[in-house]
C-alpha cells in the first residue's frame, strides 16, 4: 500500500463530516442571505437586519429574566407532551385490546383532531382556573390524538410471527415487553414524539398568547404591541432552537437504541 494511500484514508472521514455539515447548513445559509437581502430594500421594521436579531437572541440567552421565560415555555411544552404520551399510551393499549372501546375512543380522537389550537384555548379558560394547569390540559388535548394513533399503529404492525416465536419461550410480561414490545413500537414512539414537537411549540404560543403572563407567547405579544419584528423573530428562534435541539437529541436517542441494525435496515 503506498504512502499517498495511508495519507488520504484519514482524511476522507473528515472531508466527509464536512460535506454532511454543509449539506445540513446550506437550507439555513439561504434563509439567512435571502433574509438579508430583503433587509437591505425593506424598511427596517418590516425586515430587520440579522446582526440586530442576533444581538436580541444574544440579549435574551444572556438574561436570566429574559432566558427563564424560553425554559417557562420548554417545560410547559416537556409537561404536556410527557402527559398526552402516557395518556394516548393507555388508550392505544385499550384501544388494542378492545374492539368495543376502539369502536369508541377512535371517533373521539378523530372529532378531537378538527378541533383547532385556539379553540381549546378557549375552553381551557372558561372551564379551568390556573394558567399552567390551563396551558397543560390545551397542551394534552391537542397532541393526544397524535400520540394514541402512533402507538395503535405501532401494536398493530408487530409481526405475529414473531410474536408467536417469542411466546414460545414462555417469557415473562418483563420480558415479553423488553424483548418484544419495546423494540417494535419504539421507532413509532421516536417519530411521534418528533412530530409532537413541532406541533406543541407552535400550540404553546397560542396558549401563551390567550392566557399566560409569561413565556414565549407572551413575549411575542409584547413585540407585536411595540411593532419591534426583531425582538419577535428573536424569541421565535428560541422556540425553533429548542425544537432543532430536541430532534437532534431523539435523532441521537434513535441512532443509540437501534445500533445493533444493519445500515440498511436504519431510516434514512
Amino acid at each position: 500500500m503506498s504512502e499517498r494511500t495511508l495519507e488520504l484514508r484519514p482524511a476522507m472521514p473528515i472531508t466527509a463530516s464536512l460535506g454532511r455539515l454543509a449539506r445540513g447548513a446550506a437550507p439555513y445559509v439561504v434563509m439567512g442571505v435571502l433574509w438579508q437581502v430583503a433587509s437591505l430594500f425593506l424598511p427596517h421594521f418590516l425586515f430587520p437586519s440579522l446582526v440586530d436579531v442576533f444581538w436580541r437572541c444574544l440579549d435574551i440567552l444572556s438574561s436570566w429574566a429574559q432566558f427563564s421565560e424560553v425554559l417557562s415555555t420548554v417545560y410547559r411544552i416537556l409537561a404536556g407532551l410527557l402527559g398526552a404520551f402516557l395518556v394516548g399510551s393507555a388508550l392505544a393499549l385499550m384501544i388494542v385490546r378492545s374492539k368495543t372501546l376502539d369502536g369508541f375512543f377512535s371517533p373521539v380522537l378523530t372529532f378531537f383532531q378538527g378541533i383547532p389550537a385556539l379553540s381549546w384555548v378557549v375552553f381551557a379558560i372558561i372551564w379551568l382556573h390556573g394558567t399552567e394547569f390551563r396551558i397543560f390540559f390545551i397542551m394534552v388535548l391537542t397532541t393526544l390524538p397524535a400520540f394514541t394513533f402512533q402507538v395503535v399503529g405501532a401494536l398493530r404492525g408487530m409481526s405475529r410471527d414473531l410474536a408467536e416465536m417469542v411466546m414460545s419461550f414462555r417469557p415473562s410480561r418483563l420480558q415479553l415487553f423488553r424483548v418484544m414490545i419495546l423494540p417494535a413500537i419504539l421507532p413509532d414512539i421516536l417519530t411521534a414524539w418528533k412530530v409532537n414537537l413541532g406541533n406543541a411549540s407552535r400550540v404553546v404560543v397560542v396558549a401563551e398568547l390567550v392566557g399566560a403572563t409569561g413565556g414565549v407567547g407572551y413575549e411575542l405579544l409584547q413585540q407585536q404591541q411595540i411593532f419591534d419584528m426583531a425582538g419577535a423573530l428573536a424569541w421565535t428562534l428560541q422556540l425553533v432552537f429548542f425544537v432543532l435541539i430536541a430532534q437532534h437529541l431523539l435523532t441521537i436517542i434513535e441512532t443509540f437504541v437501534f445500533r445493533y441494525r444493519a445500515k440498511s435496515e436504519r431510516s434514512l
